[in-house]
């Protein structure tokens, strides 16, 4: 098997993509995945294979998916947003092969990652590789490469890893979740089922959510290139691009994460009427606050779902029944083939409407976390069951209530955030005696993030009302050197000491 062949079946006159006002056939699509493929396997990019992808929202991103999956490669859907620095640590991480670049970042990323070691290429408007080996003057040259044959799909085993996509993971700091061809397959057959989604019906799809996070990858792009309807993709979400959007692609699908839907609540242009035709709103990636939901109803006439997942489920879990009576704060009943128990601090199953960990286990739950054996034991049990460190409420009917989440997680837009990952930056600065990082509540993100740094004693005298020397936005400059825009402190706090614990523990709660 190999989940490259799921664009395979449509005519190649449907259109696949819908972008700036431009339609890409399915036809397109296999064409230039077809031309990618072949630029990659003429470089010797093989089985197994890491290859990072640095895309925006845009067609380039799914030629380039479909081209590394067809190889029998291994694609690593990187933020094209991230700073250089943050992207050669997950190089190096997953060891990749190979960068392929959009063209738009090309120019600013090409030469510092060439630099580093990495084999570069941008990926032209035909799908053919521009580029060549790191330091060559092929890459100087901008070669085009992969007039060659690909030969067919590269057939995969089931177990055989498909996706290394980064996470804060259930505990810790970042990894690389690894999910297999049959992770993903699993996760889109009870996807299909759950939603409803078909190309008979005319259903057409928005892309907002970026496909460096799984839910954009496979709850959104892969699903609806499975059965063959129509997406449209945005690169970034701009409330009033949105609604204008909707009415004129005639979406009936939206997927989004709660701050979408509270921007669209809270832009008051908006009429009431430009969602006329969304069938389907669904919410995920973070909890979705009730009055969000009843605003955005009242003044929409769109009821949104919610659904709960992670990234090492592939990443949907539970999704609501539409035909059912809806739970605004409930995130639906286990998809087809999922296990879903709560169970309480010994392991052991608690009763319906008691609170435990939710504990999950299927065909799409992940292998582990790349060359991390420790983290992966602690995610994963002999049994098979993931441990998501989430806690919930199961009722008398199976339908699940999210109660608190993993602990520390900073979920910001929708996108996981572990502290110690932000500490870990901000400690290295030589200002910087201590750090604790925190989520804080935010009306636009859903939650920002709060450093809480202990400056070193020569920039804060002991007689100086403020430290001397550094401040609130170089720390946040700095971060954004080496992180993720949505990994930065939006903003600092300065003590003379960290509340501390009787064994000497700084207390992120207490802070919060």
């Amino acid at each position: 098997m190999n989940l490259a062949t799921i664009i395979e079946p449509h005519p190649a006159e449907a259109v696949a993509f819908r972008h700036e006002g431009r339609s890409f056939t399915y036809g397109d699509l296999r064409d230039q995945a077809r031309a990618a493929r072949a630029g990659l396997a003429r470089h010797g990019v093989e089985r197994g294979d890491r290859v990072a992808l640095v895309f925006p929202t845009t067609p380039a991103f799914a030629v380039a998916y479909f081209a590394t999956l067809g190889c029998g490669a291994v694609a690593v859907p990187l933020n094209p947003e991230s700073p250089i620095a943050e992207l050669a640590t997950e190089l190096g991480t997953v060891r990749a092969k190979v960068v392929l670049l959009d063209g738009s970042r090309a120019a600013a990323a090409r030469r510092p990652l060439t630099d580093l070691g990495y084999v570069v290429f941008e990926l032209g408007p035909d799908g053919r590789l521009i580029g060549g080996d790191a330091g060559s003057a092929a890459t100087q040259s901008v070669a085009a490469v992969g007039d060659d044959d690909p030969g067919p799909v590269v057939d995969c085993a089931p177990e055989d890893l498909a996706v290394l996509l980064f996470t804060s993971g259930t505990a810790g700091s970042p990894k690389a979740a690894m999910l297999t061809h049959a992770n993903l397959r699993a996760n889109i057959d009870q996807m299909e089922l759950a939603v409803g989604l078909s190309p008979t019906v005319d259903d057409i799809g928005l892309l907002v959510v970026p496909p460096f996070h799984i839910y954009g990858l496979n709850a959104v792009l892969a699903i609806h290139l499975f059965v063959g309807a129509r997406l449209v993709l945005m690169e970034r979400f701009d409330p009033a691009a949105l609604l204008d959007l909707v009415g004129r692609e005639g979406i009936t699908i939206l997927p989004g994460v709660p701050q979408l839907f509270a921007a669209l609540v809270d832009y008051a242009p908006a009429t009431g009427d430009e969602l006329a035709s969304v069938r389907l709103a669904c919410s995920g990636a973070a909890p979705l606050p009730l009055e969000v939901a009843e605003r955005f109803e009242a003044r929409f006439g769109v009821a949104i779902w919610q659904a709960y997942g992670l990234t090492e489920a592939a990443p949907t879990v539970t999704f609501p029944d539409q035909h059912g009576t809806r739970r605004p704060l409930a995130v639906g009943v286990p998809l087809p083939g999922i296990e879903v128990k709560i169970v309480d601090a010994d392991g052991a199953s608690v009763e319906h409407g008691d609170p435990g960990e939710i504990f999950v286990r299927g065909p799409n739950v992940f292998l582990g976390y790349f060359e991390d054996a420790g983290a992966t034991k602690a995610a994963l049990d002999r049994a098979g069951w993931l441990h998501t460190g989430d806690i919930g409420v199961m009722d008398d009917d199976g339908s699940l209530t999210i109660v608190d989440r993993s602990k520390d997680l900073v979920i910001v837009s929708g996108f996981n955030v572990f502290p110690a990952e932000v500490e870990h930056v901000l400690e290295a600065h030589p200002a910087v005696a201590e750090v604790v990082v925190i989520g804080v509540p935010d009306p636009a993100l859903g939650e920002s993030v709060r450093a809480y740094v202990v400056p070193t004693a020569d920039v804060w005298p002991e007689d100086a009302p403020a430290p001397v020397g550094v401040g609130e936005a170089e720390l946040i400059d700095y971060c954004a050197g080496q992180l993720a825009r949505y990994k930065c402190p939006g903003s600092v706090v300065f003590l003379r000491a960290l509340p501390r614990g009787l064994q000497g523990k700084a207390l992120r709660h207490a802070l919060a």
